[in-house]
């Protein structure tokens, strides 16, 4: 069953994951696309390598237009612990994404792992 209105943005329930593992694979064949929906300073102390950051609070039409995503190709929400990127998945999906996905168990578990991260 769909969620609607405010109830799109809790962060709970279950959306379409990705693992860790899958999305390395991804990202070195240039197949995805990753927004981060932590604050910018958390975006800034450590993110995916490529991943563009907006907050899930300025979360709209027109911030997710201006990133000028392609429709055609994945698009991996992620947060610190999967929480955010719930509800950010649910508005890409309203927005017309197919092929949306937030990374498994978040930041944490690609840190965990030790996976590429950049940094400012």
């Amino acid at each position: 069953m769909a969620l609607s209105g405010w109830l799109k943005w809790l962060p709970f329930g279950k959306v379409p994951e990705i693992a860790p593992q899958k999305l390395q694979t991804w990202l070195t064949q240039s197949a995805v696309q990753i927004i981060d929906v932590r604050t910018e300073e958390e975006w800034r102390r450590s993110r995916i390598p490529g991943a563009l950051n907006l907050p899930i609070t300025q979360f709209s039409q027109a911030n997710i237009d201006a990133l000028q995503l392609r429709r055609d190709a994945p698009v991996v929400a992620i947060c610190l612990s999967a929480h955010r990127s719930i509800p950010a998945v649910r508005q890409l999906q309203a927005m017309g994404f197919a092929q949306v996905y937030q990374l498994q168990q978040g930041m944490r578990q690609w840190w965990q792992l030790r996976m590429p991260c950049e940094q400012d």
